[in-house]
């Protein structure tokens, strides 16, 4: 199913909120990204952390839920997030699945600066898959 950025905006209101943009909806390698704008940074013009933990977690959540079964819905029940660099720019999470169960989803979601390869938050999550 193709999720596109009003799609997202529907499903998680809070990504409207947030900015997030739809860039791939692939369910193996499932991409957001954030926008760099004052109001999701903190002193210094870099992102702020809880913009990018909540980035990880949305990206983590649609991942799960477009590799869980049909009917079912997830919620995060485990985040680690490991800062490795600041984030100057907009940030690109892609996000992966790692474990799909019938009632739990592992999920890693890298994050990247726009213009940069290199990895500056890594976040692994777990899920539950619960019916809805």
């Amino acid at each position: 199913m193709a999720m596109s950025t009003a799609d997202l905006h529907q499903n998680v209101p809070f990504s409207a909120t947030l900015g997030l943009e739809m860039i791939d909806p692939d369910p193996a390698a499932l991409q957001l990204r954030l926008p760099h704008r004052e109001a999701v940074c903190r002193s210094g013009g870099m992102l702020h952390g809880g913009a990018l933990m909540s980035l990880a977690d949305v990206a983590g959540a649609v991942c799960a839920s477009l590799n869980a079964p049909e009917g079912s819905d997830t919620a995060t029940v485990d985040s680690t997030t490991h800062f490795l660099r600041p984030v100057p720019s907009a940030a690109i999470a892609t996000a992966t699945p790692l474990h799909v169960g019938r009632t739990l989803s592992v999920v890693s979601v890298e994050i990247r600066g726009e213009h940069n390869d290199r990895v500056l938050v890594r976040v692994t999550q777990t899920l539950v898959v619960r019916a809805r």
